[in-house]
């Protein structure tokens, strides 16, 4: 379940990227599958090693709730990545759910309801029992608050929303037909589906996207869709663009 996001402060950065001699893995919806996203980017590091140019790994967002592992994700991007890489992490509609909840926009009901149980989880937190003893919603929100690590917080308030070339744009779940990219609201980047699908074809760009799930990622017109659902497949997607050509790799 979805919930577009209250209204909030600041626009979320939008990353301008020049991608000439670069190879791009852009890499899908990991929600909490730690040991996934390793695999998949061992393999990321092995297949660049033939490869020359620089080499960039972009996140596309939702990197929490509904695996297990989401707090170890979080410190796995925090950290530095793989040598001789470099790697722009995006925000998903998850990410921005959380920092809702975090600033009191929503409630603690609803941000359960978006998958945050595994993520409190991987904090040692049951919010149910912990409900229970403190009888109070507003003392186990504070609880809360005051477990989830400051760093973790920091990052994920500070993720930029959309990375772009001349012929790409990197984004969580699409963009806004006849939109301007600069003038493209958040809540689109991170929740659209059916009217950026619907004009799939109509695209002056490639945009490679994650947010909602297939079984299989494949071009539609000038979009791929590369979230394969690692959190019920075991199955987390890296698509890797290289001049012309894009190769596909799983965990």
């Amino acid at each position: 379940m979805n919930f577009r996001s209250p209204k909030q402060s600041a626009r979320r950065d939008r990353v301008e990227l020049d991608l000439s001699d670069t190879v791009v893995y852009a890499v899908g919806d990991v929600h909490g599958c730690y040991q996934e996203l390793a695999s998949l980017e061992h393999k990321i590091v092995a297949d660049a090693a033939t490869l020359p140019g620089r080499k960039l790994i972009i996140m596309l967002g939702d990197y929490i709730d509904r695996g297990p592992d989401s707090a170890r994700v979080l410190d796995h991007l925090i950290a530095p990545p793989p040598a001789g890489f470099e790697r722009i992490c995006l925000t998903g509609n998850h990410e921005a759910q959380t920092i809702d909840y975090l600033d009191g926009r929503l409630s603690l009901e609803r941000w359960l309801s978006t998958g945050a149980r595994s993520t409190l989880f991987s904090y040692g937190i049951d919010a149910e029992h912990l409900g229970e003893l403190y009888g109070s919603d507003g003392k186990l929100d504070e609880h809360i608050r005051a477990t989830i690590p400051r760093d973790h917080i920091d990052f994920i308030r500070a993720l930029p929303i959309m990375a772009y070339s001349e012929r790409f744009v990197f984004v969580h779940a699409g963009i806004r037909p006849g939109v301007p990219l600069l003038e493209q609201k958040d809540d689109d980047l991170i929740y659209i589906r059916q009217e950026f699908f619907e004009a799939s074809r109509r695209l002056d760009r490639w945009v490679v996207h994650g947010h909602t799930p297939v079984d299989h990622p494949r071009i539609d017109g000038r979009r791929l869709d590369i979230d394969t659902g690692a959190f019920k497949t075991g199955r987390l997607t890296a698509v890797r663009i290289a001049g012309k050509g894009g190769r596909l790799l799983f965990s």
